[in-house]
């Protein structure tokens, strides 16, 4: 769904340093289509938005998703073949206003954040839903709990939550071209009333994020770049850059269930969802297919060398011609 925001030279300008810098990283092969967790494209039709995605901790090798304006629906899709297995149907929370974000929690809940806002903070609140992840993948309808959000310091649009997979405590970062905030949920959420989220941290412009499976990183991601950050204490501290694909326009990312891996995705029909693997000083590396851009336009580039070719040339045109289709539609 495209986000209304103000036209900057800066973010042209980060596109088009990450455009060539991503022409350096290498490429690798892509894994047996009978192998879980690779890269993988998204068959389904249906799905042309895909703005959220969450390793299952029920069924490994799938992939929970949702168009970001859609009805109650929640895909679950097999990574081995790209197809749907499983179409959950929320009842209970009425009419999604703008999904943006899912994560599974160590309760074995989904957590949907319908928590986008295209005004720019308009909507004094926003809304996260609730449901036991399904024992067995199929097309089903659950019942869903809702929970009221605001921020404390007033609204705001974001695309990105995260639920801790030790504390079960929910997060939601922000979306700012000039720089975001992250917000840390109540210790448990409530129905009984309105769940404030407090300021707790400065994040970079994100449009998704997603917590290892042992807690100790939180990555995010934005349009062109990646960084993690380490969490200690329900805070974020030292950060690096993360290796990121450069997707046609990134929306998500989660790890893999084992954390070897983090998985990106981006909207459009037949999407594709891009493996990146973790490597062992916390950064991470391209694998399974796709090709890894730079984690960030302001970071060293790393990675081999190359001359700029006829093909850098192409993707930055493309990065730029993204840029203002956005800008376009988004003041229309």
């Amino acid at each position: 769904m495209v986000k209304v925001c103000r036209p900057s030279s800066r973010l042209a300008g980060a596109a088009i340093a990450a455009a060539v810098l991503a022409l350096s990283a290498p490429v690798a092969s892509a894994a047996p289509a009978a192998d879980p967790d690779r890269s993988f494209r998204i068959t389904d039709p249906r799905i042309t938005e895909s703005s959220g995605l969450a390793a299952s901790r029920a069924h490994p090798g799938i992939y929970w998703t949702h168009n970001d304006q859609d009805k109650p629906l929640i895909y679950g899709i097999d990574s081995r073949t790209g197809a749907t297995v499983a179409t959950i149907t929320m009842r209970g929370v009425g009419e999604p206003r703008d999904m943006e974000a899912i994560s599974v929690g160590a309760d074995g809940a989904v957590y949907v954040g319908d928590i986008g806002d295209n005004l720019n903070g308009s909507w004094d609140h926003v809304w996260i839903y609730r449901f036991p992840e399904p024992e067995r993948l199929a097309d089903a309808t659950v019942d869903a709990t809702q929970f009221t959000v605001k921020y404390a310091d007033g609204p705001r649009d974001a695309e990105a939550l995260m639920v801790h997979p030790t504390t079960g405590r929910v997060y939601i970062a922000s979306k700012n071209e000039d720089g975001g905030g992250l917000y840390e949920g109540p210790a448990k959420l409530t129905t009984g009333g309105t769940n404030t989220f407090t300021r707790v941290g400065e994040v970079p412009w994100v449009t998704d994020g997603a917590f290892s499976p042992d807690g100790e990183e939180l990555v995010l991601r934005s349009y062109f770049s990646a960084r993690g950050y380490a969490w200690k204490n329900g805070r974020p501290g030292a950060d690096h850059r993360v290796r990121a694909p450069i997707q046609g326009q990134a929306e998500s990312v989660t790890y893999t269930l084992d954390g070897s891996a983090l998985m990106f995705g981006t909207e459009g029909t037949r999407s594709e969802v891009n493996r990146v693997d973790i490597e062992k000083g916390g950064g991470s590396s391209s694998g399974g297919g796709g090709s890894a851009g730079n984690g960030s336009a302001g970071d060293d580039a790393g990675g081999d060398g190359g001359d700029v070719t006829i093909g850098a040339v192409v993707l930055v045109g493309a990065a730029v011609l993204f840029l203002v289709f956005r800008r376009k539609k988004g003041s229309a």
